[in-house]
């Protein structure tokens, strides 16, 4: 019996690159709220794990912001149809009640996605742009930068994260 595309990717593709995820993260969270100026510099702890068998991967993950405790989440997939990588992403500071979608594609070393974010009080969305890279199999750098309406892109937060055994 032949395999189905995602059972394909999942034993040699794009999903078994994800599955690279799966794991327990600790590491440290910068953010930026204007350019080249640290904001906060603080300690992020990780999980990430299979859902779905194995079509995402969903990351939980806890940390502070000015000395305040947040917490989200991030569901990780890729659209073998549409050839895209796709997140979805909620937490308690950055999106309040709100849920961003994001896509995009492979990268060297991850992906890049980039989604949108706005309300009644902005005249124009904002872009925010993640970009996940594996520098090695237990290293992996999540930068999300801000995009102006005009489209100017700053640095918004980075966490580097090392896995732990």
């Amino acid at each position: 019996m032949s395999m189905n595309k995602f059972e394909i990717s999942l034993e040699s593709g794009v999903h078994k690159q994800l599955a690279r995820l799966i794991g327990k993260w600790e590491g440290i969270t910068k953010t930026w709220f204007e350019p080249n100026v640290i904001a906060d510099e603080s300690p992020m702890q990780g999980i990430m794990r299979p859902v779905l068998g194995g079509r995402f991967i969903i990351h939980e993950y806890n940390g502070s912001l000015n000395g305040n405790p947040f917490e989200g989440i991030a569901i990780y997939g890729y659209d073998i149809a549409n050839d895209t990588f796709q997140i979805s992403w909620l937490d308690s500071f950055h999106m309040g009640t709100a849920m961003m979608l994001s896509s995009g594609k492979s990268t060297e070393n991850g992906y890049s996605v980039l989604g949108s974010y706005g309300n009644p009080e902005m005249p124009e969305p904002w872009g925010w742009r993640t970009v996940t890279e594996f520098s090695d199999e237990n290293t992996l750098t999540i930068t999300a930068y801000n995009i102006s309406p005009e489209g100017q892109e700053d640095k918004a937060a980075e966490t580097v994260y090392r896995r732990v055994s």
